[in-house]
C-alpha cells in the first residue's frame, strides 16, 4: 500500500518491513471483531468494537465504517490507534498501534480497500479506515503462566460460553 497525497492506492510490492505475521493476519481474519482504542479531543479514552475488519497487506489492517461517528472524530483529530483482537477460546491474540487515514466511499483507493473487504456489509461501508501498523504485539492470558495448555484453555472456555446457552448449545 502506498500514499499518494491523501489517497490510497494497494501495491503488491512493500517497501518496508512487514509488520503483520502469518498468524496475525489469521487472528484478525477468523475473528472480526476488533475492539479500537482512539482519544477524543477532549483527550478523553474511547473504546469501540468493529465488526468489519480484514487484511490490505503486510503492513495495513482495515475496517469498515458504518456507524462510527465518534471514532471518525476522534481519528480526524488524532490519527493514532490501537486495536486489540482475542480468540476468546484460546486467551490469545494481538494488539496493533498505527496511523489511521480514513478513505471516503467515492474517494481514491476506496473501491481497491473495499476489493479487499470479503463482509456482506460491503454496500452499507461510508468510509474504510485503513491503519498502517507500526508495533505489532502479542496479547496472552495469564492463565497461560502457570503452564495451562492451549487445548485445556480453549475445552474451559468452550465449555463456559456453551452453557451461556440454551440447552448448554450454540444457537445457529
Amino acid at each position: 500500500m502506498v500514499r499518494r497525497g491523501r489517497a490510497i492506492v494497494v501495491n503488491a510490492v512493500q517497501e518496508r518491513e512487514k509488520m503483520l505475521t502469518g498468524d496475525m493476519k489469521r487472528i484478525v481474519e477468523e475473528q472480526l471483531l476488533g475492539f479500537v482504542a482512539t482519544t477524543a479531543p477532549d483527550g478523553t479514552p474511547s473504546l469501540s468494537p468493529k465488526g468489519t475488519f480484514f487484511v490490505v497487506d503486510d503492513n495495513t489492517i482495515a475496517f469498515g465504517e458504518i456507524r462510527s461517528p465518534g471514532t471518525i472524530r476522534n481519528l480526524r483529530t488524532n490519527p493514532r490507534i490501537e486495536i486489540n483482537f482475542v480468540d476468546p477460546f484460546v486467551r490469545k491474540g494481538y494488539r496493533f498501534a498505527g496511523t489511521a487515514e480514513i478513505v471516503e466511499r467515492g474517494s481514491e483507493g476506496f473501491d481497491a480497500l473495499l476489493g479487499r473487504y470479503r463482509g456482506a456489509l460491503a454496500p452499507r461501508l461510508r468510509a474504510i479506515v485503513a491503519v498502517t501498523v507500526s508495533r505489532a504485539l502479542p496479547l496472552t492470558s495469564p492463565v497461560y503462566d502457570d503452564g495451562a495448555a492451549e487445548p485445556d484453555v480453549r475445552r474451559g472456555w468452550t465449555t463456559r460460553f456453551r452453557k451461556l446457552q440454551p440447552n448448554q448449545r450454540f444457537e445457529e
